[in-house]
């Protein structure tokens, strides 16, 4: 459609306080989706995992609460039950983009599924992995560009800004852009924010937290409620100079 959508929250769901108030920081900025992670994918075995079904239920009773669709990551075929019971849409992480098994089984789940770009995965092959899902006969699915890996140290990842008009060209699926960990640092999460909606992304996942320098994860690219007021402002500005609304 015309719209572009917004989703944000916290990386992960930390305590029930945490996520309510994070749920009136997406609603009263004008987003549609909170985003937060009970099964975390970390690099080190040692950081924080989750809080699981739990979180799972905090965050579904917030967003209820806020009248909020839910997005949350499912890590393998085994918490699919789980996550078709709490969440509106199934992310799949960067990590997964080529869990064959798990893309299979996503194929048979009629909920809509964001797909993320795997962290040195080309588009063709993040839209080979959109196949696998598709051919299962789910057609719901969303494409996420977040960051690849390149030679460049300034930024966690680099964010292929290219990606968004190169798949709008090659597919109809909906594309999502995710300036947080495509850039891993706050300062540029609304400036990329403007780029990706300029280039045409359908939509905007970024993380958003009351006190990020205190977030479990991901603080160091998250949003304060200001910033994320003044992204959604800027964002709307942008979105009705080419013809859409936001």
């Amino acid at each position: 459609g015309r719209k572009v959508v917004s989703m944000a929250g916290p990386c992960s769901i930390e305590s029930e306080d945490q996520i309510q108030r994070a749920a009136d920081i997406v609603a009263s900025a004008g987003a549609q989706v909170i985003r937060g992670g009970a099964f975390k994918p970390r690099s080190s075995p040692y950081s924080f995992q989750g809080l699981g079904e739990r979180g799972l239920e905090m965050l579904r009773q917030a967003a209820d609460r806020r009248g909020l669709m839910v997005v949350s990551e499912v890590m393998d075929q085994t918490q699919i039950p789980l996550l078709m019971q709490y969440a509106d849409i199934l992310q799949v992480g960067a990590r997964n983009m080529q869990n064959f098994n798990l893309l299979r089984e996503l194929g048979k789940v009629r909920k809509p599924i964001l797909l993320k770009r795997g962290i040195a995965a080309t588009i063709e092959e993040l839209l080979l992995s959109a196949e696998y899902i598709m051919s299962g006969g789910n057609y719901e699915v969303l494409l996420c560009e977040r960051g690849i890996r390149t030679f460049e140290t300034s930024t966690r990842n680099t964010m292929d800004i290219a990606a968004m008009p190169v798949l709008k060209r090659l597919t109809h699926l909906p594309v999502i852009a995710d300036p947080s960990h495509g850039t891993g640092r706050r300062e540029y999460v609304v400036p990329m924010s403007r780029a990706a909606v300029a280039a045409g992304a359908d939509g905007l996942i970024v993380e958003v937290h009351h006190d990020p320098d205190h977030a479990i994860s991901d603080g160091a690219q998250t949003l304060r409620p200001d910033q994320f007021c003044e992204m959604m402002q800027q964002v709307r500005a942008i979105a009705a100079a080419i013809g859409r609304s936001a």
